[in-house]
This record gives C-alpha cells, structure tokens and sequence, in this order.
C-alpha cells in the first residue's frame, strides 16, 4: 500500500518502482510475457457497511497461534482460504464470501497473525513478520483442519502468502488468485534503490525503521491505516462504519510488532529466525508457481498492471486479469471479479 500528500501514488512511480506493487519483490526477465487484457469497470461506489455477515468467529490452536478465522458454507465444499493484507482484515472478503458460498464452496477466511482475534500461544515466541512465517501460519491452520488442498487467494500480504504457499507446498493449494501478482521478496534485490519519487511512496516503511514510526504507528492506528486506505484506493469511497468494522483488528496485542518487524526485516534492519532460513532462501531463488493461477491487477499497479513482469513465474494454466477503477484492495471494491477469478482459476485445475 502507499501513502503521499495528494496523488495516487501509483500514477507518478517509475517503471523500477512500479515491479514493487503491494511490496518490493524480485526483478524479472519477462521479454516474452503476454500483457493481461484490461477489464473495464465502473470506477468503486460508496460501500456502506453490512455489518460481519460471517457470524461468530471460530478460533483454533494451530501451529505457534490460536487462530481466529471465519468459516463459511458447506462442511464438505471444497475449499478456498482467503487472505488479506495490511492495513486489512477478514472483512474485505465479506461480499465475496457469499458469491463463493453460493456455487458451494467452503470458505475460511483467518486473521493473519498480529491481526483481530489470532495470538500468540506463548509470551516468549518471538513477534516475527517475515514473509515466510504467514504461509507456515496457512500451513499449519490447514493441518488442523484438517483441509488436505484449498485454492487459496489474497491481497497484499495475502497474496504474498498465497504466492509462497503455492510455491512452495504446491500439493496443498489446488489454485492461486493472486492480487498485484508474484510478490515474493528478496532481500538482497530490495537493497538496490529506486527512483526519489519512489522512494517517497514507500515513506511509511522508513518511518516504520525509526522507534519514533513505531511509536506513532502505535499511538495512531486508525488513522495512520485510514490514510492507507485512502491512498491505496482513491476511488472506493468507503463510509466510516465500513472502516471501523476493519479497525478493531488493528487492536490486537501483537498488531504493532508484526508490523514493524515486517518491514524492518524487507529493509533487512530486522532478523528473522533461523528455523525460517531455508525457507527463504528458497523463496529469494524466485522459484516457479506451476499450479494453476490468475493474477489481478488494478489501478493500483500503475504501468505494472499488464503483469508483463511476473508472468514468466506462473508455469501452469494462467491468465491475467486488470481492473480499471479499482484501487488496491480488490476483493472489497469489486467482490464479483475477485469471486469469479477464484471459480475460473478452480476450473484450470479440473
């Protein structure tokens, strides 16, 4: 996401700043991708609140968390996990869930950690954001319940999440719908800076690098996150019950320090755990997605939205989807195209 004074962000970075999309990420050859075929849609409309359609929220001990998540539809569906970002919440998919529910699918939608309802078991385990530990959350959520294969799609860290599950437990995610593309991130490829202006969009994350940003973030979390979402979404004219519904989940003990850690460990200012480490030395080799996959792009991409960049890392059945008039935070915007995306992408695998 982004934040600067008056502009959208995504009309004013560079061609280099433009492959960051929801976060930096590796720098591909994609000289012989096919660009998506754009999607006209009517620019967002005020989204009034509908309240939590989701009904109570289920928790569960899994892995290093108690997990909180929604639960959705049939028990014997088939089923698709869905995973938001920051600053976001399981409620970006509550117009979403029901188009699913209503061709039969089981959904889960859970709190990622530092999120809503999920914490920590222990005290003493530490508040880790780097980009692997979600996708091992996912894992370990699945295992519980006892889900063998889910098509798995998000935003954001979500489709990060989602990204890194299907690369690297392809046997477990029967489809992708990833928001914003292939947002996997190396490390040593994030050090290499980009244009001013760039850089200027990502001021959050330098001020996250800063015990002041910290304490700011903390004192004002709210609006630090409506500004995000305004940003991220110049179009979606959200009313202020919609945001608040969202907000609370940024009350979460652990909220701040996943955050911060986050992205402190992308700028490499942070540690992450060793036990993580071979992970992400996979994940920094840019492996290959081969399970069927539809990417999103929006307004939010800017010149990236054709999703030239990334396409080489999808070998399976893919296809590329662009959004006009929509802003970051797909699933809430336009709820129909992010749910059809899902049902196409589950068809690929049949």
């Amino acid at each position: 996401m982004s934040e600067t004074l008056q502009f959208n962000r995504r009309r004013f970075l560079s061609a280099a700043a433009i492959t960051i999309a929801a976060g930096p990420f590796v720098m591909l050859d994609t000289a012989d991708a096919k660009p998506g075929k754009a999607q006209p849609l009517a620019p967002s409309t005020r989204k009034q609140s509908t309240g939590n359609s989701f009904g109570a929220i289920k928790q569960v001990d899994a892995g290093v968390l108690n997990v909180g998540y929604a639960e959705v539809g049939p028990a014997d569906g088939p089923v698709v996990i869905l995973l938001h970002g920051w600053p976001y919440d399981i409620h970006s998919f509550v117009d979403v869930t029901p188009l699913l529910v209503s061709k039969g699918y089981r959904v889960i939608i859970p709190y990622l950690r530092g999120f809503g309802s999920t914490t920590f078991l222990s005290g003493e385990t530490l508040r880790n954001g780097q980009q692997s530990v979600f996708a091992v959350d996912v894992i370990a959520l699945m295992a519980v319940l006892m889900i063998g294969k889910a098509v798995i799609a998000g935003f954001d860290w979500g489709a990060r999440t989602a990204d890194i599950v299907a690369a690297l437990w392809p046997e477990r995610c029967k489809a992708l719908v990833s928001v914003s593309g292939y947002l996997v991130v190396n490390l040593k490829a994030n050090q290499e800076p980009l244009s001013p202006i760039a850089e200027l969009a990502w001021w959050y994350q330098y001020y996250f690098a800063t015990e002041r940003g910290r304490h700011g973030y903390d004192e004002n979390r709210s609006d630090f996150n409506k500004l995000i979402w305004k940003n991220a979404s110049p179009k979606w004219d959200f009313d202020d019950a919609t945001f608040s519904r969202t907000s609370t989940a940024f009350n979460n003990p652990d909220h701040v320090s996943i955050v911060i850690h986050n992205y402190r460990w992308r700028l490499s200012i942070a540690e992450g755990e060793p036990k993580y480490e071979d992970l992400e030395q996979k994940l920094f080799a840019a492996p290959v997605i081969s399970v069927p996959t539809i990417t999103i792009s929006s307004d939010f991409d800017g010149a990236a939205a054709d999703g030239a960049r990334y396409a080489k890392q999808f070998s399976g059945k893919y296809s590329h989807r662009i959004l006009k008039g929509i802003g970051h935070n797909v699933p809430q915007e336009s709820p129909q195209a992010f749910a059809d995306a899902i049902v196409d992408a589950d068809g690929y695998s049949r």
